[in-house]
């Protein structure tokens, strides 16, 4: 009997060590998250301070060229098309993730990560065509605050890619474990974030670049 009963509390033991790891993780989680999403309002300011000093400097030309002389709209939609794409793409992993599906969670974060090269590729064709004509950062005020809003987006874009190439290692190797989906989680809130600033630099840039 006296056995029995030492099996029970052993048991009850470990049920509630094994809860108040569960509750210390969800709650290293949840700061974590909370601790990203301060991280992002940050980021949000910078952004808004690119935006202002483009918003400025967008009609200093300097006798060069415009927006509507550089801008091809028909271009850009598609590598705006494939960024937005790879947000819906990405929710599709993180779906599969919180459902410990191992091998979907990769082959989103794959394809994800193919549209994110995508729109890498086209941005920097874009730059290279620019420069190759004459129209760097150097020739204007306009097409320095150009670069450089433009330009910031597509680092904060390629520091995703490693980030995601990293975490696609990180699931081949240790599974779909709590840290990896809090950390695929805060590559989530990043990920939707960069999308919503392309669609700000989409509409001030190029929309009202070509009026």
């Amino acid at each position: 009997m006296s056995i029995a009963i030492k099996a029970d509390l052993h048991v009850a033991h470990s049920a509630e060590h094994n809860d108040q790891h569960h509750d210390d993780h969800h709650d290293t989680s949840g700061n974590t998250l909370f601790g990203f999403w301060i991280y992002l309002m940050t980021d949000c300011i910078l952004f808004a301070s690119v935006f202002a000093t483009y918003a400025v400097l967008f009609m200093n030309t300097d006798g060069g060229v415009s927006g509507k002389d550089i801008f091809e709209l028909d271009f850009v939609l598609i590598e705006t098309a494939a960024l937005l794409v790879s947000s819906i793409t990405y929710g599709f992993a993180m779906i599969c993730a919180r459902h410990q599906k191992k091998a979907a969670t990769l082959t989103w974060l794959l394809i994800t990560f193919a549209l994110g090269c995508v729109f890498i590729a086209m941005e920097v064709y874009e730059f290279h065509h620019l420069i190759e004509h004459g129209n760097g950062p150097d020739r204007s005020a306009f097409l320095s605050a150009f670069f450089a809003l433009v330009g910031m987006h597509g680092l904060h874009v390629t520091a995703g890619l490693i980030w995601m190439l990293i975490m696609m290692v990180e699931v081949i190797k240790c599974g779909l474990n709590n840290r990896s989906i809090t950390r695929l989680s805060c590559l989530s809130l990043f990920w939707h974030f960069l999308d919503i600033v392309w669609v700000c630099v989409f509409t001030v840039v190029y929309l009202l670049g070509v009026l």
